[in-house]
């Protein structure tokens, strides 16, 4: 049986390397069957993957984790749940104390809990003030003992390095990073390894597109049928077009065959492979690929591979600017598709 790597993202306190994402359990992904993704997440930690991610948006995600572990309380104590405090943007200017604690004490009960492991911390819009007070409200719940760390998600350079000058302390960082979205490389990384922080990534996989079944396939306009393509076209229309991304898919099943894989194991290696990232997010709605995502343990990318790769992604166009400047922008093509208040529908 392939054995789950596993990475040590804060003394005594160790994650799958692969992450069972929670946002595809959350709608806009087709109809979920609620007891079968309850027993899926059973299967999950039985096959080593332990770590969820999730957060306090996602509609009901924290309660199937909840009821989860209710229903299968051995297997309930192996797991790491990583949430996340999203305020929403329309009540940033309102956020104080009694909204982060409603919040925080929500995630509790819904996940059945007594501290949650890991709050990963989003701020819509550095011109609306709080920003560094209501981390600063976390970081004081953290040393009540309702939180055991604290992470960041979705932040450029300029807004971690403001939390890290005022002193709060995170072990870890959740940025979209792709072979075709290599924003985090553009000096977050850098900055989190400087700080002990490690990359949680998501949309490694590209909201499946990343995937043989799109090899010589005509270019998708839409509309499409989730969320996660609808989201995802946008960033291969920036790498460089339908073209540029049909080269690359080629070449990552090339690399696949000669190991014996997937594409979209290829995307999950090269995205474990580099410097500062300890784990990879996929999102999931049933164990369909558990078994083919397994796979990226038994193998390890060479310089063939990565040479192959980057000399595609060298010609890339994009996405431009730091980590998720183009879907903080309202007005952009990006930002439209954006929910920014999804707490309050909670």
């Amino acid at each position: 049986m392939t054995e789950v790597e596993r990475f040590e993202l804060a003394p005594g306190y160790t994650i799958s390397r692969l992450l069972k994402g929670g946002w595809h359990l959350a709608g806009g992904h087709g109809a979920v069957d609620r007891a079968a993704a309850i027993r899926d997440m059973a299967a999950f930690v039985e096959a080593g993957v332990t770590t969820f991610d999730c957060a306090d948006h996602y509609t009901g995600v924290e309660e199937m984790i909840g009821d989860f572990r209710a229903a299968y309380p051995e297997l309930g104590r192996q797991v790491q749940i990583h949430t996340k405090f999203v305020p929403d943007f329309d009540r940033l200017a309102t956020v104080d104390r009694a909204y982060v604690e409603g919040i925080i004490d929500r995630s509790l009960r819904r996940l059945r809990v007594e501290r949650l492991d890991l709050v990963q911390y989003y701020w819509w819009d550095l011109d609306v003030p709080g920003f560094v007070e209501t981390a600063l409200i976390l970081q004081d719940l953290q040393r009540a003992g309702k939180i055991a760390y604290l992470g960041g998600t979705n932040y450029n350079v300029a807004m971690l390095q403001a939390l890290l000058d005022a002193g709060i302390e995170l072990i870890a960082n959740q940025p979209q990073y792709s072979p075709i979205d290599m924003r985090p490389e553009g000096g977050l990384i850098q900055l989190c390894q400087a700080h002990g922080m490690q990359q949680l990534c998501y949309g490694t996989l590209v909201g499946g597109f990343f995937s043989q079944r799109w090899i010589g396939e005509p270019e998708p306009m839409g509309p499409f049928e989730n969320r996660s393509l609808t989201k995802y076209k946008l960033i291969v229309e920036d790498f460089g077009g339908w073209d540029l991304f049909q080269e690359l898919l080629r070449a990552m099943a090339g690399i696949g065959e000669k190991h014996g894989v997937g594409v979209p194991v290829v995307a999950l290696r090269w995205v474990l492979d580099w410097p500062g990232v300890a784990g990879a997010i996929v999102g999931a709605t049933s164990t369909r690929h558990l078994a083919e995502n397994l796979r990226l343990f038994d193998f390890t990318l060479d310089a063939n591979d990565l040479a192959a790769i980057q000399a595609i992604t060298d010609r890339r166009t994009g996405p431009q600017g730091d980590c998720y400047d183009l879907e903080r922008d309202k007005t952009g093509r990006h930002g439209r598709i954006m929910r920014y208040n999804q707490n309050a529908a909670e």
